[in-house]
């Protein structure tokens, strides 16, 4: 019985990805190629569109207080956060040197919104207010020690695409005068490429959680 339930485990946090993933490629052909250089602000603005509704949607699904939480309290939840993440990796990308220009003013805000869907929606759909629930998917030692599934499908991407966003920034400031140089371009390659490999560490993680479980009954 532990096993299907690991197996179980398993397979969602493989369908939640891929549909995640469904998300991000279904903007990229809508926008077309090379539509985050040429009009970033249609790029984010339709990869927030149709990421949200899959993220808030397969994160509800996924709330840890399914007795005590509809799916439609964890959705709201996910809808309140959104606009409240966004804000915060606003402002931590201003603070950290991000232009601050009328015309930077619909890409930031775009930018923020799918840094919010790569990094605050999912915990709060999940966990809700949890305050140990946060610290333990906000920290870098879920990798060190056993933990839920759920911690490691929203710990990895989002520290993936935090991380693939600051190095994404180190290109801006170079003189090589290429147009993907310009605010939020790189930082949104960065960010997605870094959100993408964070959903392939957390898929590792999941079977390395599952070979130990599995282990143990043994």
């Amino acid at each position: 019985m532990r096993a299907e339930a690991t197996e179980s485990s398993a397979l969602t946090a493989g369908a939640a990805h891929l549909l995640c993933f469904a998300g991000l490629a279904a903007a990229h052909t809508l926008a077309g190629r090379g539509a985050l250089v040429s009009d970033p602000a249609l790029a984010l603005r339709l990869l927030v569109v149709c990421e949200a509704p899959i993220v808030i949607a397969v994160f509800s699904y996924l709330r840890r207080d399914a007795k005590s939480c509809s799916i439609f309290k964890a959705v709201a939840r996910g809808l309140i956060c959104l606009p409240v993440g966004a804000f915060l990796n606003a402002f931590g990308a201003i603070v950290l040197g991000a232009p601050v220009g009328i015309k930077y003013w619909i890409p930031t805000i775009y930018w923020s919104l799918l840094m919010s869907l790569f990094t605050f929606v999912p915990a709060a759909c999940v966990f809700g207010a949890s305050k140990i629930d946060w610290q333990n998917v906000l920290s870098h030692s879920i990798y060190f020690m056993p933990n839920d599934v759920e911690n490691y499908m929203i710990s990895a991407p989002c520290h993936g695409a935090v991380l693939g966003a600051w190095l994404g920034g180190w290109p801006m400031p170079l003189d090589w005068e290429r147009p993907w140089q310009e605010w939020p371009i790189c930082v949104s390659y960065g960010a997605v490429a870094g959100y993408l490999v964070g959903m392939a560490v957390s898929v590792v993680l999941v079977a390395v959680h599952n070979r130990r479980v599995r282990a143990k009954a043994d």
